[in-house]
């Protein structure tokens, strides 16, 4: 997206903002859905990844499913107009009572504990469900973000498919579908050719399973030298190794990936403003209006984010620490080459499109910023900058006697 329209956005709705490019998105799921040659693909739109309803909108313009975490999450879905065959419920740790919601709502679900396939078989037998299968693969750009190896809370271990099948068996449960998710920024496609093979043979288990599932976890680049998975390679060869093994089993399967970061992290943009420059006698600092509270990836998962000056593109560069106005460490690059940045320039953080606004807070009491869409070179707001009126809204005005 040219620097013109990110400042022209900038100006109309303040900062900080979060931008989105709708056509970026599109582009970016219709590459995803043609890199792979199947008989039967079904793509579920990972929305923890940016749940803003006009996204959720686009994704299911474009055909997609959704892939749902929480029980609020297929309640936003179902609002943003997806029906709920085309939502995979695939929540961790949570209570009976929100898997009976869940069912109440009709949307397809993902188990990935013993305890609950059991709860299932006694309660529901007549439920079709996925079972998601822990490979005990080490994958993934961060610690924080792989969830296929031996000590991850996700899913059911490789190594109890005994007692899954005993399961099964014993509760006439029909399995519907067999998932598995090793983590995120994952470059080598053998590590999903590896979780394809473990999966092929779980699945073989099974005689009533017709969808299987392989998560996501593509890595996208967001450094401007940074590898990045290759989809059409992957995709080439991915989908002959799931074409050999519909053709040994003699049965077509639906083959089913979980997407979020590789189709909305490049389509986002987080503009923010330079409050001052503050020289140390050891660093320059650059203090934004915002901090962690808007864009914790940094912080928590040490995550790099490009950073352009959209104000002095041409400026001397220069080294600075960018840092935000929370009240406590709150650093978003360290020695970091930019354009010169003066007091009011207009900062761009790239590849702000996933797990950014959604895991975006109030500490601090600091309201979350407005969200916009751009399509067609058009600027629409999907989200509105909160206000101290929305941070009071849900506590109570009572009389205590302190």
């Amino acid at each position: 997206m040219k620097n013109e329209a990110l400042i022209s956005a900038a100006k109309t709705h303040g900062s900080p903002l979060y931008i989105y490019d709708a056509d970026q998105i599109k582009a970016n799921y219709e590459q995803f859905t043609e890199a792979f040659k199947v008989e039967k693909l079904k793509v579920h739109y990972a929305c923890k990844a940016l749940n803003n309803q006009a996204v959720l909108k686009l994704f299911k313009s474009l055909g997609a499913g959704l892939d749902c975490v929480s029980i609020q999450e297929v309640q936003l879905g179902l609002k943003a107009g997806f029906q709920a065959k085309d939502i995979l419920f695939t929540p961790n740790n949570i209570s009976t009572e929100e898997y009976e919601e869940a069912i109440t709502l009709g949307v397809k679900i993902n188990i990935d504990n013993l305890y609950t396939l059991e709860y299932f078989g006694m309660n529901h037998p007549d439920i079709p469900v996925y079972i998601r299968i822990n490979p005990h693969l080490m994958a993934g750009g961060n610690h924080h973000i792989s969830v296929g190896h031996i000590d991850s809370k996700f899913g059911i271990s490789i190594h109890q498919l005994p007692n899954i099948e005993r399961i099964v068996q014993k509760l006439n449960i029909h399995v519907t579908g067999i998932h598995v998710h090793t983590g995120s920024d994952i470059l080598d496609a053998d590590v999903f050719i590896k979780a394809a093979e473990l999966l092929f043979s779980v699945v073989e288990r099974f005689h009533t399973v017709t969808h299987i599932d392989f998560g996501s976890g593509f890595k996208v680049a967001y450094r401007p030298e940074d590898l990045h998975t290759d989809i059409d390679a992957f995709g080439k060869k991915f989908s002959e190794a799931f074409n050999d093994f519909c053709e040994k089993q003699k049965k077509t399967y639906t083959l089913e990936f979980e997407p979020g970061k590789y189709v909305v992290s490049n389509a986002g943009y987080f503009i923010t403003k330079s409050n001052l420059i503050k020289q140390t006698t050891s660093c320059t600092f650059v203090g934004l209006d915002t901090g962690f509270n808007h864009l914790i990836r940094p912080m928590f998962y040490n995550a790099y984010h490009h950073i352009e000056n959209l104000s002095n593109p041409a400026g001397e560069k220069k080294v600075y620490n960018v840092v935000g106005y929370v009240c406590e460490t709150d650093s978003f690059a360290l020695d970091r080459i930019i354009s010169e940045v003066r007091k009011g320039d207009l900062l761009v953080f790239k590849n702000a499109g996933a797990y950014c606004a959604t895991m975006a807070s109030n500490y601090n009491s600091r309201p979350r910023p407005a969200e916009v869409m751009i399509v067609e070179g058009k600027d629409y707001l999907i989200k509105r900058r909160e206000t101290l009126e929305d941070l009071m809204r849900t506590q109570m005005e009572v009389e205590i006697n302190y």
